[in-house]
């Protein structure tokens, strides 16, 4: 896909979605995320996923945003893809449970930027 516009709407998005899903399979019940490693693989699955798209993300836009952690991301998601005999559910879930709540919120407002301009 060209990167522009129309590329960041289309990964912003399906970060989004990533998002919706992590939510839907953990319902903040933090419990429910420790005891079935089947949640524990769909929410790795995601946060990699939204991880992968955030680096096709265009500079520009990821400027609009910029407190947040964008190259922080990026690392996570090499650690995902590369480390992932060393995923520590801990580290995970304090992604969950911290940094989706504000990067979700970028997000919207990023996706209401592009839909605006």
């Amino acid at each position: 896909m060209k990167p522009g516009p129309d590329a960041d709407s289309i990964y912003l998005t399906h970060m989004l979605e990533c998002i919706s899903r992590i939510t839907e399979y953990v319902g903040g019940d933090e419990s429910l995320f420790r005891s079935s490693r089947l949640v524990q693989d769909a929410v790795v699955r995601n946060l990699q996923t939204l991880a992968e798209s955030s680096q096709r993300l265009t500079e520009s836009i990821k400027d609009t945003e910029p407190a947040t952690p964008w190259r922080a991301i990026s690392g996570f998601r090499n650690i995902l893809v590369h480390d992932y005999l060393g995923i520590d559910v801990d580290v995970i879930w304090q992604v969950v449970n911290r940094e989706l709540p504000p990067l979700q919120a970028a997000l919207v407002r990023m996706a209401a930027r592009l839909r605006d301009s």
